[in-house]
C-alpha cells in the first residue's frame, strides 16, 4: 500500500496512475473483490482519474465520495477517439453494469434522446431527458440539443410524420394546421394514410435513427449540392448543417451498436470454459484476435483485436496496411500480418498473448503456424474460428470442436472474431474514401482543400466542373480568371490522358 497524504493508494493505483494518456476516454473503477463500482468519462484520462487521488479533492469531497475513493482497489481505462464517444461508451457501461457509486454520485444532467409510443394511435417523436420504462423506443443518448431537434426535424419531414399535439388528431385539428404543406405531414387527421402505412413509416424512421440506412445521408448531400448549384446559399447551408449533425448521429450509433458490452461473470466463465477445452495450463486472459479485410485483394488490411479476462480492450486494437501481397490471398496476407506482430513484439519485448485467434479456417492457421515457426515464436496455442459452422480448427492431428450455441466459451471468441472484422472493414472503408475523395483538382497547382470544397459545393462533381466555362468557373467566390484557366487546363489535360 503507498499513502497518499490522508489517502492510502494501493500498488496498482500507484502504477497506473503515472501511465494515464492524455486521451479522452472511460474509466471503471474496481473494488478489492475486482467488482466494478463506478464507471466515468472524461476529455482527458489523466487529468480526470488522478483528480480522485489527491488531498484538495479528499479535502472537498461529500461522505459518499470519500467512500467511493476509500473502495478503490484498481482501475481500468478505455482510450476512445473523443468525448462524444466516451459519453456513450460510459452510458453504455452503466447500463451493462449498473455500479453501485452510479447511483448514489448520479449528477442531475441528463442527455437528450428522442422517444416515441408505437402503441400511440398516430406515434409521433418527442424530445426527451428521461427514459422511462414505458414501453416507448428510445433513441439516444445524443451528445447536444442541436443534433437532436435536427434528426427530429428531418425525420418528421422525410417520413411525413404528424408534430400536432392531439392524441388522435381529427379534422377540426386541421383546419387551422398548414403542416401537411410546409412540413410535408402525411396528415392523418383527415384521412390521407392509413394507419399500418404511417406504422411502416415510424419504423422506418426508427431504423434510420439507429444508423441502418446510410443512403439517407447520402440524399440529403446531394440535395444540398443542388441547392447550392442553384445558387440557393440559405437552403444548402440548412442542408449541411442537418447532414453533419445526422452523420454524426449516425456514427455515434454505429459505434455504440457494434460493441455490445459483454458481462463480466459470463466473459471470465468464457476463458475459463476455453482453458478445459483446449487443454491450456492456465486461463487465456489475455486473447488476441486478426482478421483481413480485402476486395479483390485491393486495399488489403488487417487488423489486431484483444480481449482481456474476455472483455474488448479497445485501447490494444491495431489496423495494417497489407504491403506484400498484392492478390486476393487471405492466407498469406495473414502470414504478413503474424510476421510483422510478432517482430515487432520481439524487437519491443512486448507480452505475448495467452491465445492467438485468426479468422477462417485451416489453411490460415497453418500460414499462422508456419510464421511463427519461421520467427522462433512458441508456446503460444493458436486457433482458428471458421465462419461457416463456427466451428473451432486447431493444428493438424487435432480434432475440430463444434461448440453449444448457448457456450460461453464461443460467445467469447465469436464476439471477439466480429470485433476484428469491424475493426478491419471500418479500416478499410476509411481508405475507399480517401481514395473517392481524391480528384482531379488535386493536380491543379496553387489550390487548396478550402477552394476545392469551394467548387464542388457550387458545381455538384468534377464531371460538372469540367463541363463549365472557364467564365463559369471564374464566376465562382475566391476562384477569379487566373486560377480558373488553371483549373480548366488542368482537367483537359487530365481528361486527355484518362483517354489515351
Amino acid at each position: 500500500m503507498y499513502h497518499f497524504g490522508v489517502i492510502t493508494l494501493s500498488d496498482k493505483v500507484r502504477r497506473k496512475l503515472q501511465d494515464l494518456p492524455e486521451k479522452p476516454g472511460c474509466y471503471l473503477m474496481r473494488d478489492r473483490r475486482g467488482k466494478i463500482i463506478y464507471i466515468g468519462k472524461a476529455l482527458s484520462l489523466r487529468k480526470r482519474v488522478q483528480s480522485y487521488f489527491r488531498s484538495g479533492t479528499w479535502a472537498k469531497a461529500d461522505p459518499k465520495l470519500r467512500g467511493l475513493i476509500r473502495s478503490v482497489d484498481d482501475f481500468d481505462i478505455l482510450v476512445l477517439r473523443n468525448e462524444a464517444e466516451a459519453l456513450l461508451t460510459e452510458g453504455q457501461l452503466i447500463k451493462d453494469y449498473k455500479p453501485r457509486y452510479n447511483v448514489d454520485l448520479r449528477d442531475d444532467k441528463r442527455f437528450p434522446m428522442l422517444k416515441i409510443d408505437p402503441n400511440e394511435p398516430w406515434p409521433q417523436f418527442k424530445a426527451v431527458r428521461i427514459r422511462r420504462d414505458d414501453g416507448a423506443i428510445y433513441l439516444g443518448p445524443y451528445v447536444n440539443s442541436p443534433a437532436t431537434r435536427a434528426a427530429m426535424d428531418f425525420v418528421e419531414k422525410h417520413f411525413g410524420l404528424r408534430k400536432c399535439r392531439p392524441r388522435v388528431p381529427g379534422p377540426e385539428d386541421h383546419r387551422h394546421c398548414i403542416n401537411d404543406i410546409v412540413r410535408y405531414c402525411s396528415a392523418p387527421c383527415v384521412g390521407r394514410i392509413a394507419r399500418d402505412e404511417y406504422g411502416g413509416r415510424v419504423e422506418e424512421a426508427c431504423a434510420f435513427l439507429r444508423g441502418e440506412k446510410p443512403a439517407l445521408l447520402e440524399e440529403i448531400r446531394e440535395r444540398m449540392a443542388v441547392a447550392a448549384e442553384a445558387h440557393r446559399f440559405e437552403e444548402a447551408a440548412a442542408l449541411r448543417d442537418t447532414w453533419f449533425n445526422l452523420k454524426e448521429i449516425c456514427n455515434q450509433r454505429a459505434r455504440v451498436m457494434s460493441t455490445p458490452a459483454i458481462k463480466k461473470e459470463d466473459a471470465l466463465a468464457g476463458i475459463t470454459e476455453l482453458q478445459r477445452l483446449l487443454g491450456l495450463a492456465a486461463p487465456p486472459r489475455r486473447i488476441e484476435c486478426h482478421d483481413i479485410s480485402n476486395i479483390s485483394g485491393t486495399l488489403a488490411v488487417a487488423s489486431l483485436v484483444c480481449a482481456v479476462d474476455g472483455v474488448p480492450s479497445p485501447s490494444r486494437y491495431r489496423h495494417f496496411r497489407i504491403k506484400t501481397v498484392h492478390q486476393s490471398d487471405d492466407p498469406a496476407m495473414m502470414a504478413e500480418v503474424i510476421r510483422r506482430r510478432f517482430t515487432r513484439l520481439q524487437q519491443e519485448g512486448g507480452a505475448a498473448p495467452d491465445l492467438l485467434v485468426v479468422d477462417g479456417g485451416i489453411t490460415q492457421l497453418n500460414a499462422t503456424l508456419g510464421e511463427l515457426a519461421m520467427l522462433g515464436v512458441s508456446g503460444i496455442p493458436v486457433i482458428g474460428l471458421a465462419k461457416q459452422f463456427e466451428e473451432i480448427v486447431r493444428p493438424t492431428g487435432l480434432p475440430t470442436l463444434r461448440l453449444p450455441s448457448d457456450s460461453k466459451a464461443l460467445y467469447v471468441l465469436q464476439r471477439l472474431r466480429d470485433e476484428a472484422h469491424r475493426f478491419a472493414l471500418a479500416y478499410h472503408r476509411k481508405l475507399r474514401a480517401r481514395l473517392v475523395r481524391e480528384s482531379a483538382l488535386d493536380a491543379v497547382p496553387g489550390l487548396g482543400d478550402k477552394r476545392k470544397a469551394t467548387l464542388l459545393t457550387y458545381f455538384g462533381s468534377v464531371l460538372r466542373l469540367q463541363r463549365a466555362t472557364e467564365e463559369d468557373v471564374a464566376a465562382v467566390p475566391g476562384i477569379g480568371p487566373a486560377m480558373a484557366a488553371e483549373i480548366k487546363a488542368s482537367l483537359a489535360l487530365k481528361e486527355t490522358g484518362a483517354k489515351n
